[in-house]
């Protein structure tokens, strides 16, 4: 993916479907993110998962998956972090466990969904760190999310993962835009 070309040397970036307005991929991610769909969340990742296992190979060398995480009064708010779900069923199919206690949201910076480009880098660019950073050392993470958009979000929890010491980071979601 372009997306990430010159920022964050993440080893790869993946995404199972394409977004587009009205599209398919936009109804199943709004079913998961905004109408709580835990099992289609679960069973997507999973299938991702495991087509992943078997088609690409530097996938194998993950340590565990951990999901985007929500700040504590946004998943209070909601009562779900639908990129938690993702992750499990990923984590599952890949046959890796998931962590989500490894990265934490540190700060409320709201929703990404009607901001610049700019204003997103700008919006998350502090608000992710690692919890305890001898849990990534020399690990290879990847990090799972429903959309990848500007990539700024996944590219401020990729930092704070490699800053803390991981051999590599990997990006799977379940859409990207074009």
């Amino acid at each position: 993916m372009l997306k990430f070309r010159g920022k964050v040397p993440v080893a790869y970036a993946l995404a199972y479907l394409n977004f587009t307005k009205e599209g398919t991929a936009q109804k199943l991610v709004h079913q998961i993110k905004y109408k709580g769909q835990k099992e289609a969340g679960e069973r997507i990742g999973y299938w991702y998962g495991e087509e992943l296992k078997t088609n690409f190979a530097p996938i194998v060398e993950t340590d565990f998956v951990v999901g985007v995480p929500l700040h504590k009064s946004r998943l209070q708010q909601r009562g779900y972090n639908q990129a938690d779900w993702i992750g499990k069923g990923l984590a599952e199919g890949l046959d890796k466990p998931f962590r989500n206690d490894v990265l934490v949201r540190n700060q409320y910076a709201g929703s990404q969904t009607r901001r610049s480009r700019l204003e997103r880098y700008k919006n998350v660019d502090t608000v992710f760190a690692v919890a305890n950073p001898a849990d990534v050392f020399g690990k290879h993470v990847v990090i799972a999310d429903d959309v990848l958009t500007t990539g700024a979000t996944i590219e401020a929890c990729a930092q704070v993962l490699l800053d803390a010491g991981c051999r590599t980071v990997g990006v799977v979601t379940i859409a990207a835009t074009r």
